[in-house]
């Protein structure tokens, strides 16, 4: 590699540039704080949010199994939402008995000519253990919202998925979810769902 000094522009601008100082735009699930959210979002202002509940897991383990999630579903401003999940599973009295599924994504509504938002979703979630999924979906009124993937991938040592589906609903001041998955042929297949509280936003 040759040294900056062969470069016969010069030395790079930030070559020598002073410290920046931290990020400063403010992420936000508590929409009393930060940014205004975006008007393309107001279809899914029910959603924002941190949620904290129990579930039940199955498909592809071997069994079924309990757990309890959070989710933080947050914006800073722009036509997007910033969708975060961990989860860990749980013992038979309910206690905590090792760290399970963790997420990260964004949802973003379908703008149309007027950039306005349209009943249209877009949204993308990945996984540290290898796993994408690029999903379309439809918001059914403001409180319920249906995504199938339209693509998966998976890295060599992945999850082989196939197929993915999320359905999402809040129902009685809480967020209620469904998640399916196929992995190779096996069809959609019943993979996690859950009942969470909001305790922030």
């Amino acid at each position: 590699m040759s040294d900056v000094s062969d470069n016969p522009l010069g030395p790079p601008p930030w070559l020598n540039a002073p410290p920046v100082e931290p990020y400063p735009y403010e992420d936000t699930h508590d929409l009393r704080k930060g940014a205004d959210l975006h008007p393309a979002l107001l279809g899914l202002l029910p959603f924002v949010g941190l949620w904290r509940g129990r579930g039940q897991g199955g498909f592809p383990a071997e069994e079924d199994y309990d757990f309890a999630q959070e989710i933080r579903i947050s914006h800073d401003g722009r036509p997007f939402l910033r969708f975060e999940a961990r989860s860990w599973l749980l013992d038979g009295e309910g206690k905590p008995l090792s760290e399970w599924i963790v997420e990260s994504g964004f949802w973003r509504p379908v703008l149309n000519a007027a950039e306005r938002a349209t009943d249209e979703m877009e949204a993308v979630v990945i996984t540290p253990d290898g796993t994408a999924e690029l999903y379309l979906g439809t918001t059914i009124g403001p409180t319920r919202l249906e995504m199938e993937a339209d693509a998966v991938a998976y890295t060599p040592s992945g999850l082989p998925l196939s197929g993915a589906k999320r359905l999402f609903g809040i129902v009685d001041a809480a967020l209620l979810y469904a998640h399916e998955v196929s992995v190779g042929e096996s069809g959609l297949r019943p993979h996690m769902s859950a009942r969470l509280l909001r305790i922030g936003g």
